[in-house]
């Protein structure tokens, strides 16, 4: 008599548990008939019945611990007949480009560990495997071991492409009049590929472009996940932009001799170029966990108007464009952490993906701008019936000092409803759409932002082929965007919940995980071009 046998990959559904009866039963009848372990498989929520023996001379290394006696009755049962077994090794199979010491990488277990089928680490082991992007199914088994008591760990991988395009941006800008009405279109693209699987080795190797109406973007980036061995990375990322952006709320007026003007615009225009890098490392927490360490230093050669003011509510002001003119340097550190436990790189259906980052200008190493920037964001994604999705993500930031303008909060990245930056460029002059009538149509750059979403995935599709799923997916989010100077000196004109700067944003679209990468086919880009923009000051 043969005991279950169940198996867990990224595209298989959850096997409950058995009940710590049932456990038991199966562990008595495995330890009666057979006296060692069967092969048997290990997943998300899945524990097929083992064989090991449940008293301490059957199999020494899985005894009860000394605290079983202090358990109730039920509990005591069940810690008694937890399956654990002395690991022999690890055999990894289907790898057919990847190393396999690139796959034990992300995996803590070794050759003599104890390891307890019902461990956590387990799944969260598989997850990140996924989460490497090199798999599309990655599942956990036990072969018979050598020893009673003992067992192989085995590890059935099947990859996927690994040239990957990691982000794609084909979108509409628009101009605007004082009215809201839209003003002559332009194009913009952008893309960022990578081979994320260098040769089997883990290392990635990418490159982006962004364009846009005389705007340029040039990134590339270097990362081995195992740096001469260590357990350490290293990552190295060039950037190149040659851009323009635009200032300015309502009647503006502005004087640039320098700058070339290629264009009929009611916004002050600053034009700049960016050349710099970023070397980076990190250490992997825990199987889920993360901490990264990156220093940046660029410079900067920016062209501002002599001479701008606008009217901001119902007075005119001077326009900030917070950044130096001429040539500068930004030198930078930025530390991160992030908590990762997706089922998922991209059609997530449960777990949490958190991550807290500091970023700090440091004068002492060269730079022209001192500033302190805090982010925080979390995701969640909860599996519902019907294999529905729901997913909560919550945002806030904070900056203090001086930062330049392409370093603080834009408002196109909180609302769906404008286009995000493409490789730091902002290439929509629009001001954001203003539902419930407030001054956070006066801000562009904010120092502070804070962001609250909730987004419902429906699957319309599940395959195997170049194409892997299609979710159709709708999302209605609330945001902040604000200014130190919303809180000490609000723009005239606005009375009330008005001077709250926050607004609603939305989305429709369908969300494709593919055989190249994930790619998100929004509406809300198109809806936003629509004038339905109310509560602006004329």
């Amino acid at each position: 008599m043969n005991p279950p046998r169940f198996r867990s990959s990224s595209r298989s559904r959850a096997i409950p548990l058995p009940s710590a009866l049932g456990r038991a039963r199966l562990a008595l009848w495995c330890a009666l008939l057979l006296g060692t372990c069967p092969r048997r498989a290990l997943g998300q929520g899945a524990v097929a019945a083992g064989a090991e023996a449940t008293a301490q001379e059957r199999a020494p290394h899985a005894s009860a611990p000394p605290h079983a006696a202090a358990l109730s009755p039920g509990a005591a049962l069940q810690e008694r007949h937890r399956v654990r077994y002395t690991l022999d090794g690890i055999e990894i199979r289907g790898n057919v480009r990847t190393a396999a010491r690139v796959i034990l990488r992300y995996v803590r277990f070794r050759a003599g560990d104890l390891l307890d089928v019902e461990d956590p680490e387990i799944e969260l082991t598989r997850y990140r495997l996924l989460g490497t992007g090199f798999f599309s199914s990655v599942g956990f088994s036990l072969r018979k071991g050598v020893e009673r008591g003992s067992a192989t760990l085995v590890i059935d991988v099947v990859e996927r492409n690994t040239f990957v395009v990691q982000d794609l941006w084909l979108g509409i800008a628009a101009d605007e009049d004082t009215a809201g009405n839209a003003k002559p279109l332009s194009a913009f693209t952008g893309v960022q590929v990578a081979e994320t699987n260098l040769a089997g080795t883990g290392i990635t190797l990418g490159a982006g472009v962004g364009l846009a109406a005389d705007q340029l973007a040039l990134r590339t980036r270097f990362v081995d996940p195992a740096f001469v061995g260590t357990r350490w990375s290293a990552a190295v990322t060039v950037l190149y932009n040659d851009a323009r952006d635009f200032f300015g709320n309502r009647d503006v007026v502005f004087e640039s001799p320098l700058l070339e003007q290629r264009e009929v615009t009611g916004y002050a225009v600053v034009a700049y170029k960016r050349f710099g890098a970023t070397l980076g490392t990190g250490h992997d927490v825990s199987s889920s966990s993360r901490l990264s360490l990156d220093y940046h230093l660029e410079q900067i050669d920016a062209t501002v108007p002599t001479v701008a003011s606008h009217m901001r509510g119902d007075s005119r002001e001077p326009i900030a464009f917070d950044i130096l003119g001429g040539k500068t340097v930004l030198s930078s550190l930025h530390a991160a952490f992030d908590h990762d436990t997706r089922d998922a790189p991209f059609l997530a259906t449960q777990g949490t993906l958190a991550s807290v980052s500091v970023t700090v200008g440091v004068p002492p190493f060269g730079s022209d701008y001192g500033y302190q920037k805090l982010e925080f964001g979390a995701q969640r994604w909860f599996r519902l019936p019907l294999r529905h999705v729901l997913r909560l993500e919550a945002f806030a930031g904070a900056i203090a000092g001086d930062a330049p303008f392409f370093e603080k909060f834009y408002v196109g990245d909180l609302t769906d409803l404008l286009p995000d930056r493409l490789l730091d460029l902002a290439p929509d002059r629009r001001q954001p759409p203003n539902f419930l009538s407030t001054d956070i149509i006066e801000v562009r750059y904010g120092d502070f932002a804070a962001k609250l979403e909730a987004e419902y995935r429906i699957p319309v599709y599940a395959g195997r082929g170049s194409i892997y799923g299609v979710d159709l997916f709708g999302a209605v989010g609330l945001y902040g965007l604000a200014t130190r100077r919303e809180f000490t000196d609000a723009p005239t004109g606005y009375e009330g919940f008005a001077r709250v700067p926050v607004d609603v944003t939305y989305n429709l679209g369908l969300r494709v995980d593919t055989a190249v990468g994930g790619v998100t086919l929004a509406f809300s880009n198109l809806l936003g071009l629509i004038p339905a923009r109310r509560g602006a000051r004329k």
